[in-house]
C-alpha cells in the first residue's frame, strides 16, 4: 500500500468497502449534494450515539459510523427513499450470504 494511503505505517482502509464509503462522501460534498458542516455533523452524531445502538467504541466501527452517516444524509437530502435504501442493503446482505468464499458479490439482475 502506498505510504499516502496509511497512518503510523498502518493501513488508513481495511477493507476496499472502506475506502468506498469515504470516496463517496468525498464526491456528494465535492459535487454539492451535502456540505462538508453537514457530513461533520452528521458523522459526529452517528458517533456520539455508537453506544445507543450497541457500536463498540473502540474505533473497530468507524467505518460503519460513516455508512450509518451516509445513509442518514442521502436519504435527508431525498438523493435515495429509505424504503429503496433499506431493499438495497438487504439484495446486497443477501447476495453476500449466498455467495461461495472467494468470489465476487453480485447482485441478481445487476
Amino acid at each position: 500500500m502506498p505510504a499516502g494511503l496509511r497512518d503510523n505505517n498502518e493501513p488508513v482502509f481495511h477493507e476496499p468497502w472502506q475506502a468506498q464509503a469515504f470516496a463517496l462522501a468525498v464526491s456528494l460534498i465535492e459535487s454539492g449534494k451535502i456540505s462538508w458542516n453537514e457530513w461533520a455533523e452528521t458523522l459526529g452524531d452517528e458517533i456520539f450515539r455508537a453506544p445507543d445502538h450497541g457500536i463498540a467504541e473502540d474505533g473497530t466501527a468507524y467505518y460503519e459510523l460513516w455508512l450509518r452517516a451516509l445513509e442518514r444524509l442521502v436519504t435527508q437530502a431525498g438523493l435515495v427513499d429509505s424504503t429503496r435504501l433499506s431493499g438495497l442493503k438487504n439484495a446486497w446482505w443477501q447476495a453476500y450470504h449466498d455467495t461461495p468464499h472467494g468470489q465476487p458479490v453480485q447482485l441478481p439482475g445487476r
